[in-house]
């Protein structure tokens, strides 16, 4: 593991040069011994796909005292990694309905596959958590199978539904809540990914194994899921100058 200032209060922590589930299960287990060993001098913590960003307060630590305590602090690591510890699980209800996958069309287009081996597909695989961003609650989830593999929308939407369940490349993600967005839409979960209660505003956390199951209108429904009115229209933007402007 390599550390780097990034500027006076700021330190990035590099776990590897690959995206994989080795990398992805030490930045879970880093990220809790980080807030743990520097308490209240930490303003803030962000896990990357392959890093993670600790911004400090620099009136209770200083750089050098920092660097020294997140040294011995993540040696722990490797004893952890030693034990069976086991990722968090979540299982999360998908509604793939035609009003919710509002870019099934597209999809199908772009892959051959019917909509519905392409539902087979999304939920037949177990994701892991990458990466935690772009809005508190969106997290990267990887990897998709090849076959359903499929780029972002040339012209991102201004409003995704909260909720939605979507594509891009070889990952899937759910938006937590209504924002714009250039992901490719294909169902939509009644489940509030927000939750004020825990440190990163979010049931998900860096490794966790994330399942999708299919569930019904009805279902969907009765879990307090909100579909479209009727007359509902997408609204499209232009398209940014960077890929890295939107999610």
């Amino acid at each position: 593991m390599k550390m780097s200032a990034v500027n006076e209060n700021s330190l990035i922590l590099y776990f590897g040069d690959a995206i994989n589930a080795q990398v992805a299960d030490r930045i879970g287990l880093a990220v809790p011994l980080i807030r743990s060993a520097l308490g209240q001098a930490l303003i803030d913590v962000v896990p990357s796909y392959t890093s993670v960003l600790v911004t400090f307060d620099i009136m209770s630590i200083g750089m050098e005292e920092c660097l020294a305590t997140l040294q011995a602090t993540l040696q722990e690591i490797d004893e952890l990694e030693g034990h069976s510890q086991q990722s968090a699980q979540i299982e999360i209800p998908v509604y793939y309905g035609p009003e919710v996958a509002l870019d099934a069309d597209d999809v199908c287009a772009h892959t051959g596959l019917s909509f519905e081996e392409i539902v087979a597909i999304h939920s037949s695989e177990t994701y892991r958590v990458y990466a935690i961003g772009f809005t508190p609650g969106f997290a990267y989830l990887g990897n998709t199978d090849a076959r359903i593999e499929i780029p972002g929308k040339k012209t991102p939407r201004l409003s995704i539904p909260k909720g939605s369940v979507a594509l891009a490349d070889r990952q899937t993600a759910i938006y937590p809540k209504i924002s714009p967005g250039g992901w490719q839409v294909i169902g939509k979960t009644p489940i509030d990914l927000i939750d004020y209660q825990r440190d990163n505003l979010t049931l998900f956390e860096m490794g966790a194994k994330v399942t999708f199951k299919p569930i019904t209108r009805e279902q969907f429904l009765q879990l307090g899921g909100e579909l479209p009115q009727a007359t509902h229209k997408e609204t499209r933007v232009k398209k940014p100058q960077s890929d890295k402007e939107i999610a």
